[in-house]
C-alpha cells in the first residue's frame, strides 16, 4: 500500500503559514542576547536566548537589516552609552518570518533601550535596599583615613588609561610629595568583574603589608559596561574591608553602589590624584602654618625675656648705684670723722701733745721728775726736753 506523503517544500511552506499566521503582527519579547554578528554599513545578525536555573531553555536567531540597524544601534548606544553586546538583556519589537530554506527567523524592527537600562538599574535599587537593610552602609566612613595615606594599594587594570592617569598625575606632583604605590591586577568591567576584584581584595590583605588605603580605579566606559560596579558581593566586601577603600569609577555623571559602600569616592582617578595631594599639601600648609607660628613665638618669647634681662640690669645697676652712692656718702663721713679726729688737726689749732721718753702719750704731769726726758710734739715739729722740775698743783 502506498503511504501519503507531502514534500519538503509544501511541508515548509505550511509551517511558514502557520506560523506567520499565529504571528501576523510584530511584537516585543524580551530575550538575552548571546551573540552579535554585525558588520558596519550592513546587517546585524543576532543569537538570543533565555535561560532559568536549569540552564538554557530557549533559542532563536534574529536579524536587523541594515536600513533598520544605522538607526537602532547609533540611538541604542547614546542612550545606554553600549553598543549592543553579549549578555545584554534587550526588549526587542520583531516580525516572524519562516523560509522554505532558512527557516525560522525573527526580523528586529526596534530596541528598546531604555528597558535594558531600567533592568540594570532596578536591579541596582535592590542591591542598595539589601545593603542597607543589612547595615552594611557606613561602615567604611568608620575607619580613619592616616592624615598622610602614601602607602597606597591600587586595583586596577595594568593596561587601563585610568590607572595610568593616576600614577603619572601623582608621580608628577608639584611638590615633590612621594608615595609608595603597588599595582593589585583586576578585570574592571563585564561579569567577571566582580569575582576579580574580590580577589584582588583578598590578595592586599593577604600580602602582609599595612596599606594606608585600598584604591579601586576604573577611567570611563560605558554605562552598562561599568553595572559591574553595582552588584552586590562587591560592595558587600568593600562595605566590610578593614582597611580604608577610596574609589574613581567612571565619569562625572557615574555613581556606583560601591561608591556609596566605600570610604569615599571620587569622580575620576584623576580627582583622586588630586584629592590625596591635596592630603599632603593640606598638612604641609598645617606644618609651614605651625613653624611661621613657632618662629614668631620663639621671637616674642626671646624679645619679652631680653627685655626682661634689660629691666632686670636696669634695677641691679639702679639698686648698685644706690648702694655705691650710700657707701660712698658713708666713706665720706667717716673720712670727716676721722680727719676730724686727726690729732695733726688739734696740734694744728694751737695744742701740743706730750710724749714719754718711750713714745707713750702722757695724759698728766704725775709720776714725772727731774731729768725724766719727753718729747713735745707741734704741729710744726718736735722738741726733745727733760724735766728740770715737776710741780704739782
Amino acid at each position: 500500500m502506498e503511504k501519503e506523503y507531502i514534500d519538503l517544500f509544501e511541508f515548509q511552506t505550511r509551517l511558514k503559514e502557520g506560523v506567520e499566521c499565529l504571528f501576523p503582527k510584530r511584537l516585543w519579547i524580551r530575550a538575552e542576547v548571546s551573540a552579535v554578528k554585525a558588520r558596519q554599513g550592513g546587517h546585524c545578525w543576532l543569537e538570543l536566548s533565555q535561560s532559568d536555573r536549569s540552564g538554557l531553555v530557549a533559542k532563536a536567531s534574529a536579524v536587523i537589516w541594515s536600513s533598520r540597524y544605522r538607526f537602532i544601534a547609533p540611538y541604542f548606544e547614546s542612550v545606554t552609552g553600549s553598543p549592543i553586546q553579549e549578555g545584554m538583556v534587550i526588549l526587542v519589537e520583531i516580525q516572524v518570518s519562516y523560509s522554505q530554506l532558512y527557516g525560522l527567523s525573527l526580523i528586529v524592527n526596534d530596541i528598546d533601550p531604555e528597558y535594558s537600562l531600567g533592568l540594570k538599574e532596578l536591579e541596582r535599587q535592590r542591591t542598595v535596599e539589601r545593603l542597607q537593610r543589612e547595615g552594611l552602609m557606613g561602615l567604611q566612613q568608620e575607619l580613619e583615613l592616616p592624615v598622610l595615606p602614601g602607602r597606597l594599594a591600587v586595583i586596577s587594570a595594568e593596561d587601563a588609561a585610568g590607572y595610568r592617569d593616576f600614577t603619572r598625575h601623582l608621580e608628577e606632583n608639584p611638590y615633590g610629595f612621594s608615595f609608595d604605590v603597588t599595582l593589585f591586577p583586576a578585570l574592571m568591567q563585564g561579569a567577571e568583574c566582580p569575582k576579580s576584584v574580590i580577589s584582588a581584595l583578598d590578595a592586599v590583605l593577604d600580602s602582609g603589608v599595612d596599606y594606608d588605603a585600598v584604591l579601586v580605579l576604573r577611567g570611563g566606559g560605558a554605562r552598562l559596561d561599568l553595572a559591574c560596579f553595582d552588584d552586590y558581593e562587591m560592595a558587600a566586601v568593600i562595605a566590610q574591608y578593614p582597611v580604608p577603600v577610596l574609589t574613581a569609577i567612571g565619569h562625572d555623571q557615574d555613581h556606583h553602589v560601591c561608591d556609596m559602600v566605600a570610604h569615599a569616592y571620587f569622580k575620576t582617578p584623576t580627582a583622586l590624584a588630586d584629592g590625596i595631594i591635596s592630603m599632603f599639601e593640606e598638612e604641609d600648609a598645617r606644618i609651614s602654618s605651625l613653624q611661621a607660628r613657632l618662629k614668631v613665638a620663639c621671637v616674642g618669647r626671646v624679645a619679652a625675656a631680653e627685655a626682661a634681662v634689660e629691666v632686670i640690669r636696669r634695677r641691679v645697676l639702679g639698686g648698685f648705684s644706690m648702694k655705691l652712692s650710700a657707701m660712698e656718702s658713708a666713706l665720706q663721713l667717716l673720712r670727716t670723722r676721722i680727719q676730724a679726729a686727726d690729732p695733726r688737726r688739734v696740734l694744728e689749732r694751737g695744742y701740743a701733745l706730750v710724749l714719754d721718753g718711750g713714745g707713750r702719750v702722757l695724759k698728766t704731769a704725775s709720776g714725772r721728775g727731774p731729768g725724766d726726758n719727753v718729747s713735745v710734739m707741734f704741729a710744726d715739729g718736735t722738741l726733745r726736753c727733760t724735766v728740770n722740775e715737776a710741780v704739782e698743783k
